[in-house]
């Protein structure tokens, strides 16, 4: 059970990282962001609206209590990286630009499976 905990603060607590910074300069709507946007072909009011629902999600997901709605920031962030991967793909970025993407995906899955694992066993 104790490997379980560990491994879920471990892999939660880099894809919260990963995900307030991209909330923050989305949020901010920087340069980089608005530029990368421009890029994707989507229009900059979208970009503070992401950033706040990465920021929302990542607070959920941290915060204790209320199953439902971690499930719900759980969906999004998946729905997020999705739809990053799937723009980047459709302008023709290189598969060297999906790293993040993947490794977004990879920790939202694992942050997922262990949270419900963590769930599961008893507490001690």
């Amino acid at each position: 059970m104790k490997k379980v905990k560990i491994a879920y603060w471990i892999v939660t607590g880099i894809l919260c990282l990963m995900m307030t910074f991209s909330g923050i300069v989305n949020a901010m709507s920087t340069p980089e962001s608005i530029t990368l946007f421009k890029h994707l072909g989507y229009p900059n009011y979208l970009i503070p609206f992401l950033g706040i629902a990465k920021l929302l999600a990542v607070v959920a997901i941290l915060f204790p209590g209320f199953p439902r709605l971690k499930e719900w920031a759980y969906a999004g962030l998946i729905i997020d990286l999705t739809g990053a991967l799937y723009s980047s793909i459709s302008v023709g970025d290189p598969a060297s630009q999906w790293s993040f993407i993947l490794i977004g995906h990879l920790l939202v899955f694992a942050s997922y499976i262990l949270y419900h694992k963590k769930k599961a066993v008893p507490a001690s």
